[in-house]
């Protein structure tokens, strides 16, 4: 087993790291004070491969257990889907000490995470993430969320879970493209913040993509500190935790403008973390060899690195400018300056940007 600790305050908690954790979701649960009603989120593929360990583990801990099924999808993170699990959270009378807990992967975190902070002006919220992405990140900080059709995540909250179970073993389970998407986040942990963990994916990238659990266990650890890390500096994003965002201005302009669907979130962060190095470069900020670098990464780890033809820079700039972080109308990019360090850069010429989404390979 190992522990993150997350420091803050009265909303402190840890993330434990470990196989076999999801049979121990009861035990884990009951100790601590919550109410004996789960309403436990999910989807029908993953209700089908965990749920069943899941419920049981609840049941027998003496958890009644009100199982919500939503289709998996970012489509799916929306104010629509959050109704119908206000809905079904009051019809069984579950009240304010009840948890929700999320299994399942970002867009279940996501928007779990958001009903929790919502229903009853806020619920325990419990994470038991079951994608390499969600173990890494999305499960990690209290941003909870659901998306707007003219962008992602601009409804939302900083809500932080109670507790977060991240088991290896059922990673087992994801198909090749969705573990390439959790690395997107992996890698970026290297890019921002450690140059030795970017080395160390460099030298361990087929571990990895094998699932191999001692390297996959020690990502998750590693990944998980950082971010640890960052969010204990600034919660609510006022100011350092904005860097976790590299790669996102450019990727969620993908996501945006192709539905959500065409691309999984990894993807396109590995898109806008290429974008963020070219642009970088071009500001003369971030030396070639060193954008080389992070490039070589994501290809080897299977994932694009080119916005996609059939989106216009024009398009693009249009949808970055309802970017949560745009301030004033202001482009605000997080570009690395070298391996392990970025800055958060505002106001960031827009003729720049489009000199940058033009370039190709």
């Amino acid at each position: 087993m190992q522990k993150v600790y997350i420091n803050l305050a009265e909303r402190s908690y840890y993330i434990h790291i470990a196989p076999g954790l999801l049979a121990r979701l009861g035990e884990h649960l009951a100790a601590l004070d919550v109410g004996r009603r789960v309403l436990l989120v999910t989807n029908p593929t993953v209700r089908r491969l965990h749920g069943g360990p899941a419920e049981a583990s609840l049941t027998a801990a003496g958890f009644a257990v009100v199982p919500a099924e939503i289709p998996d999808g970012e489509e799916y993170k929306s104010l629509a889907s959050a109704e119908k699990l206000y809905d079904l959270a009051y019809g069984r009378g579950l009240d304010r000490r009840c948890p929700v807990v999320a299994l399942g992967g970002g867009v279940t975190g996501d928007l779990a995470g958001f009903v929790a902070a919502t229903y009853l002006r806020g619920v325990p919220f419990i994470q038991v993430p079951t994608t390499l992405l969600a173990q890494v990140d999305s499960s990690v900080g209290g941003k909870v969320a659901v998306n707007h059709p003219r962008g992602k995540n601009i409804i939302g909250a900083f809500y932080q879970p109670r507790l977060v179970l991240a088991d290896p073993d059922v990673l087992k389970t994801l198909d090749a493209r969705e573990i390439s998407a959790g690395l997107a986040e992996v890698i970026k942990y290297g890019v921002i913040a450690d140059a030795g963990f970017l080395a160390w994916l460099e030298e361990n990238l087929e571990r990895l993509l094998n699932l191999e659990p001692a390297a996959l266990a020690h990502a998750v650890a590693v990944s998980c500190h950082i971010k640890a890390q960052v969010v204990q500096d600034d919660e609510t994003e006022q100011g350092r935790r904005a860097i976790l965002n590299f790669g996102h201005t450019a990727g969620h302009a993908v996501e945006a403008l192709t539905g959500y669907t065409a691309w999984r979130h990894g993807e396109a962060v590995a898109m806008g973390m290429a974008a963020a190095c070219r642009l970088a470069v071009q500001l003369g900020r971030l030396e070639e060899a060193a954008a080389a670098r992070v490039k070589k990464l994501l290809v080897r780890a299977g994932l694009p690195v080119d916005v996609p033809a059939g989106l216009s820079p024009a398009e693009m700039l249009a949808s970055m400018r309802h970017d949560k972080k745009v301030i004033a109308g202001r482009l605000t990019f997080v570009l690395p300056t070298a391996i392990g360090r970025v800055e958060i850069l505002r106001d960031v010429p827009e003729e720049a940007v489009r000199g940058m989404l033009e370039q190709r390979r």
